[in-house]
């Protein structure tokens, strides 16, 4: 007879039954099997038969599969990415190893990555500083306070999809939503001109009981509106949960994680997580198919991608960042692994920064990190304001960066066969910690590196190095 792999997953069980409230006792009298055998299964010391998977699931209904892939090959995945940094360079870590730690440690692998998570950030920070030149002061982050919170967990919060998920059912859409405000809470939702809203695109009038929006705001814009009046009424204490586990050396970081965390609730209200992973899936990624499909902007639904990370439903995972015609970076989430400049001084290599010469039009290209990581980025243009003629309105770009490994699930890939990661753009993380040599569109010379002593060489670049 043949045999099969042997499948080892103790952690995962000793998660499962800790959820259970169950102590190895009791789960061992559920499924007919000695307390000793159900603690050698949590040690990994004995393999999980095909009988014991079955008697898992009918013991406690849950779907086999679903209990098997809770993202081991992921965190392995992610792990591997960490491990590819010039650091760990000296060290032998063969990729069973890895592979092994993801699935016999999980929670000591999540630590690891949000410990270099950290450690990236404040490098990041760093260069930050230095690009800004030292007069910065010792201040409080507020931004990076509530950014630090979002990134250490990848942007992604099961309690809040799941509870937004129950709110989509109760009141599904722009529609649904206001019938339900005006049947639970007696709500009227009411739309003004920019004269009575006096710059505000949503208010709420207590005494009025009414919920005021601007009508300059789109359809899919003004959804968001009422999603998150309904996540500001109804959710409340699940974002208070979140940030309770949060430590803020400021008030406004917690402000700020706590309107972070309530959009995060209305993007899912209007895309519950379910059906946005089939669609996004069956759709190959199509952001703009899936902004019409559930009625929300382009912006919206290149957020939502990022949250994609729930064990055993996972999807592509994405890196999300906006900047404005400057630079400067307005919003970064990541759930890929792709490290950038926190506040500006990306690189002008990658064409993030070049879409505001060819407005709404999507523009994707291969780009290519120092350390060899390569990724598929998609960009565009969005609007902010404006609904009006002479109202105020700007533009940013926004951009979705996936590593290698997943972007031929992507549409984009598939429908220009000329696109291929062997021509992929090298790029920098930004100009003080790329030691990229010979770049003609560097803006400052790199950290720890030395600035070419011969005067009677001149390279055709910026800020050359030496190569010694």
């Amino acid at each position: 007879m043949a045999n099969s792999k042997s499948i080892y997953m103790g952690p995962r069980l000793k998660r499962f039954r800790r959820e259970l409230g169950l102590t190895q006792g009791q789960m061992a009298t559920d499924l007919e099997i000695s307390p000793s055998y159900v603690a050698l299964l949590e040690r990994n010391q004995r393999p999980f038969t095909a009988d014991m998977l079955l008697r898992l699931a009918r013991t406690y209904k849950v779907d086999i599969g679903t209990f098997a892939d809770d993202g081991g090959a992921e965190t392995a995945s992610r792990l591997q990415g960490l491990l590819k940094d010039p650091i760990f360079a000296d060290i032998d870590l063969p990729p069973l190893e890895v592979s092994d730690c993801a699935t016999s440690f999980p929670g000591i692998s999540e630590a690891l990555l949000r410990l270099y998570t950290t450690y990236r950030e404040e490098q990041l920070a760093f260069a930050d500083r230095q690009a800004e030149g030292s007069g910065e002061s010792d201040a409080p982050d507020p931004v990076g306070e509530a950014r630090r919170f979002l990134t250490a967990r990848r942007n992604c919060f099961p309690a809040l999809d799941d509870a937004a998920g129950r709110l989509a059912e109760l009141a599904p859409g722009y529609d649904g939503a206001v019938a339900y405000l005006k049947e639970k809470h007696r709500l009227r939702v009411r739309r003004f001109g920019p004269d009575l809203m006096m710059g505000l695109v949503r208010r709420y009038d207590r005494h009025r009981e009414e919920i005021w929006l601007s009508d300059t705001l789109d359809r899919s814009s003004a959804t968001f509106q009422l999603g998150l009046q309904l996540v500001y009424l109804e959710l409340r204490d699940a974002i208070e949960a979140l940030i309770a586990e949060a430590s803020f050396d400021t008030d406004n970081g917690r402000r700020l994680l706590r309107k972070a965390l309530a959009r995060y609730a209305a993007g899912a209200w209007m895309m519950p997580y379910a059906d946005f992973a089939r669609e996004a899936e069956t759709r190959g990624y199509d952001i703009e198919a899936l902004a019409r499909h559930f009625g929300a902007s382009y912006e919206q639904t290149a957020h939502r991608l990022t949250t994609l990370h729930r064990p055993g439903q996972e999807r592509v995972p994405f890196f999300f960042i906006k900047v404005d015609p400057a630079g400067n970076v307005l919003k970064r989430l990541d759930g890929a692994g792709f490290p950038f400049a926190r506040h500006g001084g990306g690189c002008p290599l990658w064409s993030l920064h070049r879409v505001f010469a060819s407005p709404r039009r999507i523009v994707t290209q291969w780009v290519e990190l120092p350390d060899g990581q390569r990724f598929f980025s998609i960009a565009r243009t969005v609007d902010a304001g404006g609904g009006s003629f002479g109202a105020p309105k700007v533009e940013r770009a926004v951009a979705l960066a996936c590593a290698q490994e997943h972007a031929d699930k992507l549409v984009y890939t598939r429908a220009d066969p000329s696109l291929s990661p062997d021509r992929a753009t090298p790029i920098g993380v930004g100009c003080r910690l790329c030691q990229r040599a010979h770049c003609l569109a560097r803006a400052a010379p790199p950290i720890g590196r030395e600035i070419n002593r011969d005067d009677y060489l001149d390279a055709n670049e910026p800020f050359a190095v030496s190569v010694e």
